[in-house]
């Protein structure tokens, strides 16, 4: 059989020297402790983590939607129901959309990644004794086990995402007030949550050895980042058995690899094995929605990574995404504005022309008396993010723009796309699962 070894190592060196990347292997992979990842399954869709006990994680990350929430821009708390479906509850209705789409969560345990979130906030940094930096300081960094970990003490924080908005419950009000760590902080309260369910105080002593009181919310994050990273790794897509040369791609696909790699150079920035450069590039993508703005600050427009280093030559530069199961991730760009891949790629050709052209029917929008259009209908806002575009337009024909889309579904991943563990039939804390009707749950518990 060696031969056939020879020939497998002949064909992925032909496609490394194309300029492909080589395949991800399990080295590429922090190694995972299935009883931490089982744990953080159920912390994962649990809505006691967030502060009206009404939102989980998988509200805005359910594998129904590719880890996203299939919508451009999502309702957090003050919703009910999953993915297009979701509606502002008439009782408690949010204040605003989610400002920025729902990012996959594929992948986010190889060891390469390092940076989070469209702006990049949570980035790796070893100069630090954590490892990372965020924008919430060093002593605010002490216990996550790393990015992935650390990424969760935002959404928790978030009025919009997890927290509820100010004096709706206590966790809402110590947010408000900037108690964030100690006792008494948001942190804290939710942990005391956690450690007062006998299942999950269980739990908690037989994987990490803690007492309850001793649980800390930074425990709740490491379990839930275990969780993420085994139930969502993807290697195994068609594209990945390419890479091995263990089998070819559709014709359709070989076209569209061809151009991604070559002429429409797509590879400059979705690079290596996740297909991403892991930098920040003003693509000139459209800004719907209430934007990113400091409480003072009355404006809808989101400026990206400049919000994060405060250089204007970072204005309106978001992070390159990895393109990893991307046709299960609509809509697409920082605001969701395209609900179809193809649209998408026609804007990312010409991002101007894009901009002009516009028609927020592209996107994907649960009603909600909200102006999603303030930014696309100043005409100085729109000439802002045109003009810090960088990149030449570039011409793509509609059967070049099919062949992209056909390369681009040859990284669906069947198995990161079913996940590992599955939803649980019931959580701990008694709440209702995030679970659209056609979704099947899993009886392992």
């Amino acid at each position: 059989m060696r031969w056939i070894a020879i020939l497998l190592a002949l064909w992925a060196g032909t496609a490394h020297s194309e300029g492909l990347p080589a395949p991800l292997t399990d080295d590429d992979f922090a190694p995972v402790d299935m009883d931490e990842a089982r744990l953080g399954r159920l912390l994962f869709y649990d809505p006691v983590l967030s502060g009206n006990k009404e939102v989980s994680c998988a509200t805005c990350h359910h594998p129904r939607f590719g880890t996203s929430d299939g919508v451009s821009l999502g309702i957090g708390d003050g919703g009910t129901d999953l993915g297009p479906d979701r509606v502002a509850d008439p009782d408690n209705p949010p204040e605003q959309r989610v400002p920025r789409n729902a990012p996959g969560l594929f992948n986010l345990g190889v060891r390469q990644v390092r940076v989070l979130f469209h702006d990049g906030r949570i980035e790796r940094d070893e100069s630090r004794p954590s490892g990372f930096r965020t924008p919430m300081g060093a002593e605010m960094e002490k216990g996550f086990d790393g990015l992935l970990s650390a990424q969760t003490m935002f959404p928790v924080l978030s009025a919009d995402e997890m927290a509820g908005h100010y004096g709706e419950n206590a966790v809402s009000r110590a947010v408000r007030t900037g108690r964030i760590t100690g006792p008494g902080g948001a942190w804290d309260l939710l942990a005391r949550r956690v450690a007062a369910l006998p299942a999950y105080r269980r739990r908690f002593a037989e994987v990490y050895g803690l007492a309850p009181d001793a649980i800390h919310f930074t425990d709740i994050s490491n379990a839930i980042a275990a969780f993420m990273a085994h139930e969502w790794r993807s290697d195994t897509a068609p594209f990945d058995a390419y890479l091995r040369g263990q089998g070819a791609l559709p014709e359709a696909a070989m076209a569209g690899l061809r151009l991604f790699y070559g002429d429409a150079g797509c590879a400059d920035c979705h690079s290596g094995p996740l297909l991403t450069d892991q930098r920040f590039h003003a693509m000139g993508d459209v800004q719907i929605g209430p934007g990113k703005a400091a409480r003072f600050e009355r404006h809808a427009r989101d400026t990206g990574r400049m919000r994060v280093t405060g250089d204007p030559d970072d204005a309106h530069a978001f992070r390159t995404p990895s393109l990893r199961n991307v046709a299960l991730t609509a809509p697409y760009g920082h605001a969701g504005a395209y609900a179809e891949l193809a649209a998408y790629l026609r804007h990312h050709a010409d991002p101007v022309a894009g901009l002009a052209d516009y028609d927020i029917g592209q996107a994907v929008l649960p009603d909600l008396p909200v102006d999603d259009m303030a930014v696309m209908e100043d005409p100085d806002e729109v000439a802002a993010i045109a003009g810090a575009v960088t990149r030449p337009p570039m011409a793509l024909t509609e059967d070049e723009i099919a062949a992209l889309v056909a390369f681009l579904n040859s990284l669906t991943d069947p198995v990161a796309q079913a996940g590992r563990l599955g939803i649980p039939e019931t959580v701990p804390s008694g709440l209702p699962v995030a679970r659209p009707l056609s979704a099947a749950a899993s009886p392992d518990g």
